[in-house]
């Protein structure tokens, strides 16, 4: 299973994105972390499994392998640092990373009207989740 940390395992306009990001909100006064880039299918499963077959957590996704825009390498998780520590909780603090996410042209999970997820940032530039899965190149993104 794999789930990546690693900015280099994005595409490269969302590596480049990414990095102004976290420079961004340092800038803001926010240390971050990157905790998830890409994801291969099976990472993604696990993750869709909690909450469901495995009782012993809340949901975290609903998306299954091949479904996650982790998959395609256009999204990652982040968390604000406080004292060097991650700080999950405090949604303030999220929602001001979502905003500098917006503002330099990523889609913030925070936005979504269904599914919270104040982590997660993405770049799809117009191309769909149904696109990806029937193939369509990761360069047109650029």
């Amino acid at each position: 299973m794999i789930n990546s940390r690693k900015i280099e395992d994005l595409n490269p306009k969302l590596q480049e994105l990414c990095r102004q990001f976290i420079e961004e909100c340092r800038l803001a006064g926010i240390e971050i972390a990157i905790t998830s880039t890409y994801r291969d299918n099976e990472y993604q499963d696990y993750l869709y499994a909690k909450g469901r077959t495995d009782k012993t957590s809340k949901i975290v996704t609903n998306a299954r392998g091949g479904d996650s825009i982790h998959n395609y390498r256009l999204a990652f998780d982040f968390v604000p640092l406080q004292d060097g520590k991650p700080e999950w909780s405090d949604i303030d603090l999220f929602k001001q990373c979502g905003a500098v996410a917006m503002l330099i042209g990523l889609e913030w999970g925070g936005e979504w009207v269904h599914f919270k997820d104040y982590p997660h940032c993405q770049y799809l530039n117009g191309i769909t989740l149904t696109e990806l899965k029937s193939g369509k190149i990761l360069s047109a993104i650029d």
